[in-house]
């Protein structure tokens, strides 16, 4: 079986058909171009210092440990017609695939965004976002979210808060402000209004400006152009730019220029055999509601594809569908953090409840962390 990605989707799938098959009943390869795995979150540590890239990661060659291959390799094609994919110098069989690639970050859909503003996702950039951050004394640092959906939702969010506690630590909030911009009407749409408000109401409480309903057109030098014709001046740019699949996902015809590849809760693709989890998808909840783009979203999919596949291989007739599950943690900026708990597939509709702000809820997610790590690599 062949699992393109080795992120949250393709490592927990892997895990967890290993954890229940041995390598004589079935063969893994995971291929993936990067030859490390990161829990997102970590950036914003990188950010704020705390952290540094090299102790955030863990390397997929430690997937040979558990009789898990790994390829460290591009994808350039998958023929679902043959049953392979064409790697940077192979031609790979599969029996059973999963397809685990993630969104790609796609900063030159926004003209003027590479030349005159900094990409808060790009792992290549932490580091000059923070000594930028530790160098300002004063001016307007604007955080803007330029396409939705987007990985993670309430990153941008908690930044926004790690980088209020930055310049407090260092003496200069005062001097400084932060403007915070979103294409969407409210802070976190899969969340719903209440929850939004919440999250409004705690950077608002930190003097954190958010501006609703603005949808980028351009970035110039020390400046964001609105579609509407609307102008915002900034000092620093921290963006969030628009999503994309991985060229080869259009290529093959799993989705459309610009979209993700269609799910349901099975995460079965129209192609036999042949699933999708994770970020790479979309997995609609309502007319106008998808399930976020999180890691444990895309974790909670690949072990139910996982279960799947076992059932086939020992042929069992129990089938799994995804729960819709999951938690996502916010980071408060002064050392707690609160979650907020989803159940996307809850009915008559999708509920979502923020915790309170502890200490308690920032060692969960420090804990998340370093389970993820140790029992996946």
């Amino acid at each position: 079986m062949l699992i393109l990605g080795g992120g949250f989707g393709g490592l927990a799938a892997a895990n967890e058909i290993r954890n229940n098959l041995s390598s004589s009943q079935i063969k893994i390869t995971v291929v993936d171009k990067k030859d490390w795995f990161m829990v997102g979150f970590a950036k914003l540590w990188i950010i704020k210092g705390t952290r540094t890239f090299e102790n955030s990661i863990g390397s997929l060659n430690e997937l040979a440990k558990k009789e898990i291959n790994f390829l460290n390799e591009e994808v350039l094609q998958i023929d679902l017609q043959n049953k392979n994919i064409k790697t940077t110098t192979k031609i790979l069989p599969y029996d059973f695939l999963i397809i685990a690639m993630g969104a790609v970050l796609a900063p030159e859909k926004i003209p003027g965004l590479l030349e005159n503003g900094m990409n808060l996702y790009d792992h290549n950039q932490l580091t000059e976002i923070h000594n930028k951050l530790k160098n300002m004394k004063s001016g307007n640092i604007t955080i803007s979210i330029m396409g939705m959906p987007y990985k993670c939702p309430p990153a941008p969010f908690e930044a926004s808060l790690l980088i209020d506690s930055m310049l407090r630590e260092a003496g200069v909030r005062d001097s400084v402000q932060i403007h915070f911009y979103s294409p969407a009407p409210i802070t976190l749409p899969a969340a719903g209004p209440e929850i939004s408000q919440q999250i409004l109401n705690l950077i608002n409480s930190e003097n954190i400006i958010f501006h609703d309903s603005c949808k980028i057109k351009s970035v110039e030098k020390n400046k964001l152009i609105f579609q509407d014709g609307e102008e915002a001046n900034f000092d620093l740019l921290l963006a969030i730019p628009p999503h994309i699949a991985p060229k080869i996902i259009y290529d093959s015809g799993l989705a459309k220029d610009g979209g993700f590849i269609p799910i349901n809760r099975d995460c079965k693709t129209p192609f036999e055999n042949v699933y999708a989890v994770g970020d790479v998808t979309t997995l609609a909840v309502t007319d106008t509601m998808a399930v976020p783009k999180a890691g444990v979203f895309a974790e909670g999919e690949a072990i139910t594809v996982a279960q799947n596949i076992i059932s086939k291989i020992q042929s069992k007739k129990e089938s799994s569908l995804f729960d819709g599950k999951g938690g996502c943690f916010i980071e408060s900026g002064r050392d707690t953090a609160s979650i907020i708990e989803v159940d996307m597939f809850s009915e008559p509709k999708p509920s979502t409840k923020l915790t309170e702000s502890t200490a308690k809820h920032l060692d969960e997610k420090i804990q998340f962390e370093k389970e993820r790590l140790s029992k996946w690599l």
